[in-house]
């Protein structure tokens, strides 16, 4: 079957988007795989595909797939590109949309400016909910790899977190450490794992390691995440910049039991067609 498909990027997150609305779609894990190699495939860091509603309240329902073909629960840079794909398409003319996840509701809204919006909703920080084998929440937690002994913050921002604070992100090995961490003990379903850097009280400095993808240009949901653990560990203020290496977001977060807004940029690359 020829399939329909956009290329897009949210700073450089980039994604292979598709619309299982007005197409009729099953991906396998190694054809996703297939499709993400950047040498004999598309390329992406993660496949969005974009389904009908499956309840009454939501226009859409979203699912997140890995560049290696797991299925995870959240996407902050792939919730903008799927408000502007969802728009740009004619899919809907609204500039607010709600879309479920596996992890609950998204609340998306298309600025005058053309940046987007995303209510994150509100960070998880008990161990269980993120999930983390530890018996209490703490601000710093700690745990050993490899020899090295490292303190993190966690939370789940509809996936799980590991929030390390570095001196100097730049010059970092986020490659070895972020391999290290991503499938620690300690975190029963993974984690992505940033790398942040303090640069003032509103500014950090982030670099991300996904589970199942490697280090990105970008992560909306470990920008969000850095966000919660400056504020919980640097006292740090409400409305952020994060830079990454692709980009920069606004995270707005005024404390626990708050939701958390991320704003930024959704870039349409090009649309293509392509034989499944």
């Amino acid at each position: 079957m020829l399939l329909s498909f956009a290329k897009m990027h949210g700073l450089g997150n980039d994604f292979m988007v598709v619309d299982a609305v007005s197409q009729q779609v099953y991906f396998t894990e190694s054809q996703i795989r297939k499709l993400a190699d950047r040498h004999r495939g598309i390329g992406f860091d993660q496949l969005l595909l974009i389904e009908p509603p499956q309840q009454p309240d939501v226009d859409f329902h979203y699912r997140i797939y890995n560049a290696d073909g797991s299925e995870v629960e959240q996407c902050g840079n792939g919730a903008r590109c799927l408000a502007r794909f969802v728009r740009q398409m004619g899919l809907t003319w609204k500039h607010k949309i709600r879309v479920s996840t596996m992890r609950g509701i998204l609340n998306l809204q298309i600025m005058r400016n053309g940046l987007i919006m995303v209510d994150m909703g509100v960070p998880k920080l008990k161990p269980s909910q993120i999930p983390l084998r530890y018996a209490n929440q703490e601000s710093i937690y700690r745990l050993t790899a490899e020899g090295v002994s490292y303190e993190f913050g966690a939370v789940s921002m509809g996936n799980p977190h590991c929030v390390v604070t570095v001196d100097d992100v730049k010059n970092f090995d986020v490659d070895k450490i972020g391999t290290q961490l991503t499938q620690h003990n300690l975190f029963p379903e993974g984690a992505n794992v940033g790398f942040m850097q303090k640069v003032a009280h509103d500014e950090i400095r982030l670099r991300v390691f996904e589970r199942g993808v490697g280090e990105t240009q970008a992560c909306g949901t470990g920008a969000c995440a850095s966000a919660v653990i400056g504020r919980l560990q640097h006292d740090m203020n409400q409305k952020i910049r994060i830079y990454l290496p692709g980009g920069h977001l606004h995270i707005d977060w005024a404390g626990e039991g708050q939701s958390l807004k991320m704003m930024g940029p959704a870039e349409f690359v090009y649309q293509g067609l392509i034989e499944l």
